[in-house]
């Protein structure tokens, strides 16, 4: 593990919250009526997926129970799929996949 895995794991947990925070409270039709807050989680999610990226391969394989392929994939539809981002799938990643995250990774970060 290098310092700099942790602050990239801080980094996806920090964001993670972020997403959560934003869609609490939230139904899909206001997620619908909200381009703001569309674009907002897409590029939220982009960010987890690209902290993940550069998270070494050691830590990574060191701990399994973060969905890293998924998350790193998601990051890359985000960006070279830009035309076509399915915002259901957003909304699935932002309302279902970001709370597991967000469990998978805070025991992994260091309260301060």
């Amino acid at each position: 593990m290098t310092k700099d895995d942790l602050v990239y794991v801080g980094h996806m947990l920090d964001t993670a919250r972020s997403i959560a925070d934003k869609v609490r409270g939230k139904s899909r039709a206001d997620f619908d009526a909200d381009e703001n807050l569309r674009l907002a989680l897409a590029h939220l999610i982009q960010v987890v997926g690209e902290s993940a990226r550069r998270v070494s391969e050691a830590y990574r394989a060191g701990h399994p129970q973060v969905p890293w392929r998924k998350v790193i994939g998601m990051r890359h539809r985000v960006v070279h799929e830009y035309l076509y981002v399915d915002f259901q799938i957003v909304w699935d990643v932002a309302t279902t996949g970001i709370p597991d995250l967000i469990g998978a990774l805070e025991p992994l970060v260091p309260r301060s």
